[in-house]
């Protein structure tokens, strides 16, 4: 893993030698997820708020309602912490204590930005759609300006990001080894299911659209970290 963090608040603390900071472990982590958590704060209270997210380069991106409380608390400068993640494994130890997760994850911090263009904003909404489906953005009907008007889309730099991972089996305690119990890895994965097509659907189902294979498998390492 890389070992220099963009920032200390972003350095893993914890376990750091899990710690990745390079663009490449991010970015992977960030493209496959489909899901996103922004943490914000309005009056004090602190909200996470689940949001469908796409990279463009250097950005996160994510979209709501234009009249979101997450919106109007975050469209003046004020910070936020995105994060995103998988579990790939339950690791299970002989003891309670040693039982783990093998997980993929990123945090980002800093400010978001809102996109003020209509031509922007259409833009990165297909950036979205074919993050999801890649190439069906230019086979959908157009948003419409009163669409566009009633979605918000925000992004924020990739500047100050990091990755924590875990990878490999069980980590027991000395004299552990010998203890009666099943131990060892169950593999989880996200496979995404037979395409149901609308009643009025036509046409063949898009290539990307039907059921596919677990997600790649990030490699076992023969020490468990």
């Amino acid at each position: 893993m890389t070992a220099t963090a963009p920032s200390p608040r972003t350095a893993v603390r914890r376990l750091p030698e899990r710690g990745a900071y390079d663009r490449a472990t991010i970015d992977a982590i960030l493209d496959e997820a489909l899901v996103a958590y922004v943490g914000w704060v309005a009056d004090g209270q602190p909200y996470v708020t689940p949001v469908t997210h796409w990279r463009e380069g250097d950005r996160l991106y994510w979209h709501a309602s234009a009249g979101s409380r997450m919106i109007r608390a975050t469209s003046h400068g004020e910070p936020v912490c995105v994060t995103a993640g998988f579990v790939d494994a339950l690791v299970f130890a002989r003891s309670g204590t040693n039982h783990a997760m093998n997980f993929r994850s990123v945090m980002v911090l800093g400010v978001p930005h809102l996109v003020a263009d209509e031509g922007e904003k259409a833009a990165s909404l297909d950036a979205l759609i074919d993050h999801l489906a890649p190439g069906r953005a230019a086979l959908l009907r157009p948003a419409t300006a009163e669409e566009l008007r009633k979605t918000a889309v925000a992004w924020i730099d990739l500047d100050e990001a990091s990755a924590k991972v875990r990878t490999g089996g069980v980590n027991d305690e000395p004299g552990d080894e010998d203890w009666p119990v099943w131990a060892g890895v169950v593999p989880v994965s996200v496979v995404r299911g037979r395409p149901e097509p609308d009643q009025r659907s036509t046409g063949p189902v898009p290539a990307g659209l039907g059921a596919s294979t677990a997600r790649p498998r990030p490699r076992r390492s023969a020490t468990p970290r």
